[in-house]
């Protein structure tokens, strides 16, 4: 479930998995299995690494395609922080991501918080929206396809 509607600042999601926290970290932190159901990367599990996401841009939405991040918070197999920023000019966005892992009747509850969006910024609200509907929607989905066929 997507929540966008109370707080201006973030995006929410909870949903579960039928999969253990093992699987679901694992999809979180493996390079090639991120790549599947987020974005290509050159992510590593390890506090303090810079990486980047890459995707296309969407020039409309002052997107370039490229986002900065940092893990700023990793505790296997329970929660995954990091920072997540648009790496254009256009856009000075600045927001984090935390990835919480619950063990949950024999799967996973995954609750998934990108906060920081400026509450009176019309580019901030803008990615909240496009946010909001891309967690809760294809993103999530495409990672329970991968967590399920993940090895």
């Amino acid at each position: 479930m997507t929540d966008t509607t109370e707080d201006r600042t973030a995006v929410r999601v909870e949903d579960f998995l039928p999969q253990p926290p093992a699987a679901v970290w694992h999809a979180l932190t493996t390079p090639e299995l991120l790549a599947q159901w987020l974005m290509p990367n050159d992510f590593a599990p390890v506090v303090g690494h810079r990486f980047h996401f890459r995707t296309e841009p969407i020039p409309a939405a002052r997107f370039s395609g490229v986002i900065a991040c940092e893990v700023l918070e990793l505790r296997e197999p329970d929660l995954l922080v990091i920072s997540w920023a648009d790496e254009g000019e256009g856009n000075d966005m600045d927001t984090t991501v935390a990835f919480r892992l619950e063990a949950h009747d024999g799967g996973t509850r995954l609750t998934i918080l990108q906060a920081g969006y400026r509450p009176d910024h019309p580019g901030d609200q803008m990615a909240r929206t496009i946010m909001g509907g891309g967690w809760g929607g294809r993103i999530l989905a495409r990672l329970k396809e991968t967590v399920g066929g993940a090895r």
